[in-house]
């Protein structure tokens, strides 16, 4: 039996940062993954983006991340050079009907302490991205892009150094709760002793709580999967482009993103599904196509697949908005076991925030 001090679950990227913060002043930190590298899923598989923290309720822990978590990133991306793009994004009002929503989206962004928001007219729309349809716009200075992989990349390296482990092929099958900590068997067999369990198994954070005897009745993952589609005949973007989010969406929609080399993509959209198949076809192309076509025009032969991902999201279908949870499960009987769960978008932008959180925990 291995034993360790702290065990992570899970490396992707919120995992990641855990053991990068927690191995500054932790000894013993180790990782473990069940698949073969690192961010194999929600973490590799999204839009990319370093969100300002505009579009979630006051208070929430998704707002307090978010903002903090964005200067935390982009300071990080500099010390490490990791590539990102402090590129700004338009959140575009096609008609006079979407102003009032995209006057509201100032403010709440402005109550979450987001920074140089600013609506422009539509001249100065034109003057910054002409190909763009738009009445007004939301400019949001803070808002990047960024390599996840390379982030993903330098997060392990800078945990290593710390004399973190990070170990793939490590599928958690059984927590049992010990006298001093947890008991976390393998499918290989091995079996660690750990005084501190971080779930952070995002899409299979619910069933690691669920492991370690956590009621998850109200902690239900449910998997909400997103495409995405490229094309190559919409050049010269300079921001990121969304519309107004549908106040009873479960996503902030089909939005036009960049990356690093300025190659245009959409999306995603977002439906639920039950099962982990990252399998895609032209089913949504007419729903892309429309979507698009109000803010930008782009022909549906000039759309082609290019990507997929699932989200880890804690509101399920007919559900209200749900905030993150995490928590150390003291109440619930599990002392120094802490759980991450519906850690979705702006989770990517959090990363860093949310481990400092952890961190704060486990110091109290």
């Amino acid at each position: 039996m291995e034993e360790v001090n702290v065990l992570v679950i899970g490396a992707g990227v919120v995992g990641l940062s855990i053991a990068k913060v927690l191995s500054e002043e932790f000894e013993d930190v180790v990782v473990v993954e069940k698949e073969k590298s690192f961010g194999r899923h929600t973490s590799s598989r999204n839009s990319e983006v370093i969100h300002s923290g505009i579009y979630y309720s006051k208070d929430s822990l998704k707002a307090k991340f978010c903002v903090e978590g964005n200067k935390l990133l982009y300071d990080f991306c500099e010390k490490h050079n990791v590539p990102y793009q402090n590129c700004g994004k338009l959140v575009v009002a096609t008609s006079e009907e979407e102003l009032d929503a995209l006057y509201k989206l100032k403010e709440k962004g402005e109550r979450n302490g987001v920074q140089n928001l600013k609506i422009i007219d539509k001249e100065e729309c034109l003057q910054l991205e002409p190909q763009v349809k738009a009445i007004k716009a939301l400019k949001v200075d803070a808002t990047g892009i960024v390599d996840t992989h390379s982030l993903m990349h330098q997060l392990a390296l800078q945990a290593e150094k710390n004399d973190a482990f990070i170990i793939y092929d490590m599928e958690v099958t059984a927590i049992k709760k010990v006298e001093n900590g947890y008991q976390v068997s393998f499918a290989d067999g091995e079996i660690f002793q750990a005084n501190y369990v971080i779930n952070s198994a995002g899409l299979f954070s619910d069933k690691i709580a669920e492991m370690a005897g956590l009621d998850i009745s109200n902690l239900k993952i449910h998997w909400c999967k997103g495409e995405y589609y490229k094309t190559t005949k919409i050049k010269n973007i300079k921001h990121l482009i969304y519309p107004l989010p549908d106040p009873k969406g479960i996503s902030l929609g089909i939005h036009l993103t960049i990356n690093l080399n300025g190659e245009v993509r959409f999306g995603p959209n977002a439906y639920y599904v039950d099962e982990l198949n990252y399998a895609m076809d032209e089913t949504y192309l007419d729903d892309f196509y429309q979507a698009v076509n109000r803010y930008i025009e782009v022909k549906k032969e000039h759309l082609q697949l290019d990507d997929c991902g699932i989200r880890p999201k804690l509101q399920g279908p007919n559900d209200d908005y749900r905030d993150y949870y995490i928590q150390e499960e003291s109440a619930n009987g599990l002392p120094n076991f802490i759980n991450l769960i519906g850690i979705e978008s702006p989770g990517l932008t959090s990363c860093l925030a949310i481990a400092e959180y952890v961190k704060e925990i486990m110091k109290k």
